[in-house]
């Protein structure tokens, strides 16, 4: 569930006014005409949003690309993207001219109907692939007034109007899932630069651990590669020649780094911060904070 906060946070940021009636405690959703909320003076998209919290559908008009790890997506004129918080990419418009919609939503409002849909079990949403789909004129149309009928749906006062979306989104989903993803280009010069960016987004994306219960999902340099969809060994040279470190290395270093923080501002028990840290076997994670920091957890703390 997405905290009040965050979703707080969204708005404030984009100067974008929560409409009244719009649902934070069945799950967030809400909808938006994209050119309103892009920079025409400087070309640049004012809408960013948490890509931690979001999944978002958005239906682009315009020259573009969307980048992922070592592939870049041309889109010459219209598209469908689907985005995952789990998978990084960078949305770059080519000119002012862009418009278009956009949906976002927590996974929770999904899992609120009667279908109980997961979104990590659809494969649109899954690891390694390009969710970017070139649109028809007709398809255009069609998508276009899936869109235009949600902007309708959340400003009406109809009793089960939530229940309605969620079937719009599960169309667009499903009208995606039919289409044939685009063609990405062939890895560029500055691929590796890209590769390097997504790594250490996706790394910082699983910090800060708010809770013992949490527990880190990526915890591997294959669990990184799979992510960005290249092959560990690739992801590993990158990385050793931007940084002279390897994958595992500049992990390890990130994890003991937030040991360090839960254990001076924290009350958790050192067994709770390994748990969330990955580390199912206590002692494990004990010598390893020794090894690189020369001090037992409980002496670090002290």
């Amino acid at each position: 569930m997405i905290g009040q906060t965050t979703l707080d946070d969204f708005y404030q940021r984009n100067s974008a006014p929560l409409p009244e009636g719009v649902a934070r405690e069945i799950g967030h959703f809400n909808v938006f005409e994209a050119e309103k909320l892009f920079d025409k003076k400087t070309g640049s998209r004012i809408m960013p949003y948490s890509r931690r919290a979001y999944y978002k559908i958005s239906w682009l008009q315009g020259k573009s690309k969307a980048e992922y790890a070592d592939k870049v997506i041309d889109i010459k004129q219209s598209a469908l993207l689907f985005a995952t918080p789990k998978i990084p990419y960078h949305w770059l418009p080519a000119d002012s001219n862009q418009y278009g919609m956009f949906c976002i939503f927590t996974p929770d409002f999904l899992t609120q109907g009667k279908s109980g849909v997961l979104l990590d079990e659809l494969p649109i949403f899954q690891p390694g692939q390009l969710p970017v789909f070139q649109l028809s004129g007709e398809e255009v149309k069609e998508v276009e007034y899936i869109f235009r009928k949600m902007i309708r749906e959340i400003g009406a006062d109809y009793q089960y109007k939530y229940d309605l979306l969620r079937n719009l989104v599960l169309e667009l989903i499903h009208y995606g899932q039919k289409l044939q993803p685009m063609s990405a280009m062939s890895a560029t010069q500055n691929a590796s630069e890209r590769i390097s960016s997504l790594f250490v987004e996706l790394l910082e994306r699983q910090f800060p651990l708010e809770s013992p219960h949490q527990k880190l999902t990526l915890r591997t340099a294959k669990d990184y590669a799979d992510r960005l969809a290249v092959h560990v060994n690739h992801l590993n040279k990158v990385l050793k020649e931007a940084t002279g470190h390897t994958t595992t290395e500049i992990i390890s270093n990130r994890v003991i780094q937030e040991a360090k923080i839960l254990l001076k501002q924290t009350h958790w028990s050192v067994s709770e911060i390994a748990y969330a840290l990955g580390y199912d076997d206590l002692a494990h994670f004990s010598k390893y904070f020794k090894k690189q920091t020369n001090f037992t957890p409980i002496a670090f703390r002290a």
